[in-house]
């Protein structure tokens, strides 16, 4: 690999982050730069998003008939926007 500029600096890791890097670090024998360096573009990468699955849960049946709702819903902003009108507010 090849990279073109190099930037040094300090970061604090919290515990279990640290225990990650050392865990990467002991699996890859590399260094500390190293394993910092490679977990960033491992975690950068969008070549292979993960994919999320919302699980499915029974509801049950509804307590009211849902069939007419949008009707019902219609007929209700019909009845506000009738009163809003005639009241001049």
């Amino acid at each position: 690999m090849r990279y073109h500029q190099l930037m040094r600096t300090t970061i604090t890791l919290e515990s279990d982050t640290e225990q990650l890097i050392r865990a990467r670090m002991r699996d890859r024998g590399c260094s500390f730069k190293e394993a910092i360096n490679g977990a960033i573009r491992d975690g950068h990468r969008t070549d292979n998003p993960t994919t999320f699955e919302s699980p499915i849960v029974p509801m049950g049946r509804p307590s009211l008939n849902l069939d007419r709702a949008l009707y019902l819903a219609a007929e209700l902003d019909d009845e506000a926007l009738a009163d809003k009108l005639a009241t001049g507010s």
